[in-house]
């Protein structure tokens, strides 16, 4: 979006998270508070974005990478003092520049857009956003003329009892002139107890010089909400839940129960796909359309194609073709790639594996650092020994190949086409192609020698 700029502070300290971790980065439904309001303007097409950091600098440079510049605010000293660390980027642009904060992770492309629209109609030299509340106490409190203009915003403790009654509150988020912000944000001045410098002194330099200064009212003041301690955390993280969940739902998915499902900010899910309960999504998975996931299906970066069931199981990082059936109790972890047709069962354990189209491995097995052909089956119990104690080892198994029960497979070793493995075997040496192999020893029957055992007892 071209002569749209926008400020991101983000320098605050936190101290109320009682955190190790800096304040931006606590994770809102999968994604650090800050990059959610970085890719909200990325949504809008703005471009020219600074991101002003302080505390935590380097951890939130590494987490928003070079998507942003950055402008480094060492000493906290209010919200203007942190806007003025920003003035050599806007510096000789033209346009309109928006104000925003890290801490508000819920604000939505709408009505963010909603607001850039109507500075830009009524041509303002400022227009905050604000939020009407039940309870506006603590909140600082926007004055409007007769005609509607915003002629201060006076804090809590500074209102007479007429300004504390009323509700229309500050949130703190501003679009700007970028010319008169930058004439308004140098005269600010920290003539007050706390001796720093706030952002909502640019209102009164505006209308003193004559400026327009708006408000515009969002919708749902709950998508102001900044962040500030763990308990805000938890409310912002339910809100953001349902508003994904909904969104889903919008689109063509069943959500069974949607307060037990949990699906973070990026996963992308196809048209029909039917959720159930405890189901978590995170990451960037992306589940086709006619799905069902759950019940308790968890899945993390798992690209899941069309017509696939997942019940009761944990997938990592891998890759889901179509048609596949995982479950109950797998544990798919990363690296693995499940071929089309193909059946993952019960207490199966996959790492680093390459199931192929129409194989199963129904149950009570191992497969790691392996590539299965298509067609096999994997009889219970069967075991990829993959690690020697220093390095892991390759198991190659080809197409149509059946392995008995209770196999195990010593890497690196390689299963030739519809080669078979009898049950039992121990398998140390490759298996040519259409040979049984037999590595077990000879069974021998001792005859008579029940009887030479004591016997217990008889109750």
């Amino acid at each position: 979006m071209s002569n749209i700029h926008a400020v991101v502070l983000a320098a605050g300290q936190g101290t109320r998270m009682k955190s190790k971790l800096y304040k931006v980065l606590h994770p809102v439904c999968g994604k650090p508070m800050v990059q959610h309001v970085v890719d909200t303007l990325a949504d809008m097409q703005v471009k020219d974005v600074v991101v002003v950091v302080g505390h935590g600098a380097d951890a939130v440079k590494e987490t928003l990478g070079d998507s942003v510049a950055y402008a480094l605010q060492a000493e906290q000293l209010g919200t203007a003092h942190a806007v003025q660390q920003a003035i050599p980027f806007l510096t000789g642009k033209t346009g309109t520049t928006l104000l925003l904060y890290g801490d508000v992770p819920l604000l939505s492309k709408e009505t963010l857009q909603e607001l850039l629209d109507y500075h830009l109609e009524q041509q303002a030299a400022a227009t905050v956003l604000t939020a009407v509340l039940p309870d506006p106490t603590g909140y600082g409190r926007i004055v409007r003329n007769e005609s509607g203009e915003v002629v201060r915003i006076v804090e809590q403790k500074d209102a007479s009892p007429e300004e504390r009654a009323i509700r229309e509150i500050n949130t703190g988020i501003y679009c700007y002139n970028n010319e008169q912000l930058l004439k308004a944000i140098s005269q600010v001045k920290n003539d007050n107890a706390q001796k720093e410098y706030y952002v909502t002194d640019c209102v009164e330099i505006l209308r003193q010089a004559g400026q327009k200064v708006l408000a515009f009212e969002a919708a749902d003041p709950d998508e102001t909400m900044g962040v500030n301690d763990r308990v805000q955390l938890s409310f912002a993280e339910a809100y953001m839940r349902r508003r994904i969940n909904e969104h889903h739902m919008r689109n063509g998915v069943t959500i069974i129960d949607p307060s037990s499902t949990y699906i973070e900010a990026d996963v992308v899910i196809g048209q029909d796909t039917v959720i159930q309960p405890g189901t978590h999504l995170r990451g960037k998975s992306v589940i086709g359309q006619d799905v069902v996931l759950g019940p308790q299906a968890d899945l993390t970066n798992v690209q899941v194609g069309a017509g696939v069931s997942i019940a009761y199981s944990v997938l990592v990082d891998s890759v889901v073709e179509n048609d596949v059936n995982v479950g109950p109790f797998a544990y798919v972890r990363p690296q693995s790639h499940i071929g089309a047709g193909a059946k993952i069962g019960d207490f199966v354990e996959l790492k680093n594996a390459k199931i192929g189209k129409g194989s199963k491995v129904p149950h009570l097995s191992y497969v790691g650092d392996a590539e299965i052909g298509d067609n096999v089956n994997i009889g219970c119990g069967s075991i990829t020994v993959n690690y020697d104690g220093e390095k892991k080892h390759k198991t190659i198994v080809g197409d149509n190949a059946f392995i008995g029960c209770n196999t195990n497979l010593v890497a690196p070793v390689k299963v030739g086409d519809n080669a078979y493995v009898a049950a039992g075997s121990t398998i140390n040496q490759d298996v040519p192609e259409d040979a049984l192999a037999i590595a077990r020893e000879r069974q021998t029957n001792k005859l008579g020698y029940a009887a030479k055992m004591p016997r217990k007892a008889k109750k």
